[in-house]
């Protein structure tokens, strides 16, 4: 009987009854999104492992659906009715860390934000930077995520992805040096490539081997939910931070801290958003919340949707948002920061198209 789910697909076995396993269908995306915003998919699959991720981009092939790959979801807004030939992929289950004779690895469905608290565990404040950054590593390594002025970059040092018009899907990989890095741009953005982790810098491999058993166990304590709601998010990772400190010296690093400061302050992970809606044009000189500021633009409501009160680049759900309600506020401050100021600002948010 076995047999009967296996067939000849571009010269090579492939088991269909594996391959339908790990297809969902009609999902709400808005739950796998931070916006907390999206329809149903028809497809949509989150694979553990690499070959688990081969199997479902075979799939996609087979059935001649279009892949599209995230992670948290952190930095996307799904539509409201998504296209029925898109497969969409979440990598945030791709969770695997490892030491080997490379180096250490990290996979893609690690969230940013599990690196700091190694880092921390680990004795090195290389990945302070990391702390509540909203994020999975594939998607922190595909725009080069930052915070102030650490980036990815500073932290990676190979990165391993599959390209996608290769028959074969093989794990190839690239050294930072050769990935373009520049503010939020990346060789990755410009090619059809899906990363699926990377080998990190760490001073001390030992210190990093207790670092990771350390908040292994840590885990184990803290009650986990869903990341990709903010609220969530926050209190798993500043509780984890504060059950690392009572167990050890008592204080969370001023770093760390700060982060929550500054973030807390603009109320970040009150209200579901993306965060940053656009990226900074810096031949302007201002960032870009400051500019939409200077509009008298913050706290402008449409549908469901609001410019932040407390930050003018984010635009928050303010309970029942649709899509086309953060795109139209996206599409008025283009339209009034081009009209006041001479330059269109470029989304940082990704907007998947609509069936309509």
């Amino acid at each position: 009987m076995k047999d009967l789910f296996v067939q000849q697909v571009g010269g090579k076995h492939v088991n269909t009854h594996k391959q339908e396993s790990l297809i969902q269908h009609h999902v709400n995306l808005s739950s796998y999104s931070t916006y907390e915003i999206g329809g149903k998919a028809k497809y949509l699959a989150a694979p553990e492992t690499i070959e688990e991720l081969k199997t479902v981009l075979e799939y996609a092939r087979q059935e001649k659906l279009t892949p599209f790959l995230f992670g948290m979801g952190s930095n996307i807004l799904f539509p409201d009715e998504p296209k029925d030939q898109m497969l969409f992929i979440s990598l945030k289950e791709l969770r695997e860390m490892k030491i080997d004779d490379k180096g250490w690895f990290v996979s893609a469905g690690i969230p940013m934000s599990h690196l700091a608290l190694i880092g921390l565990s680990s004795g090195t404040s290389d990945y302070d930077f990391c702390f509540l950054l909203p994020g999975t590593l594939g998607a922190g390594i595909y725009m080069n995520a930052k915070y102030y002025n650490r980036q990815i970059c500073d932290i990676l040092d190979t990165a391993l992805y599959i390209d996608m018009n290769d028959p074969e899907f093989k794990v190839q990989s690239i050294h930072v040096d050769t990935c373009d890095y520049s503010y939020k741009n990346s060789i990755f953005m410009k090619n059809n490539w899906i990363i699926v982790g990377g080998y990190l810098k760490h001073p001390d491999y030992e210190a990093l081997a207790k670092g990771m058993k350390e908040i292994s166990r840590l885990e184990k304590i803290v009650e986990y939910k869903n990341p990709s709601q903010l609220p969530n998010f926050f209190k798993y990772y500043t509780t984890l931070a504060k059950t690392w400190a009572e167990e050890n010296n008592g204080v969370v690093p001023e770093s760390f801290d700060n982060v929550v400061k500054d973030r807390g302050s603009k109320f970040h992970f009150d209200y579901p958003s993306c965060g940053s809606v656009f990226k900074n044009n810096y031949d302007f000189g201002e960032p870009m919340g400051k500019v939409v500021d200077r509009l008298n633009m913050r706290g402008t409501v449409y549908g469901g949707a609001s410019i932040s009160a407390w930050h003018g680049n984010m635009i928050v759900n303010q309970g029942k948002a649709k899509a086309k309600d953060i795109i139209y506020l996206v599409e008025q401050v283009k339209h009034s920061v081009n009209e006041a100021f001479g330059f269109v600002p470029e989304e940082e948010l990704i907007i998947v198209d609509s069936k309509s």
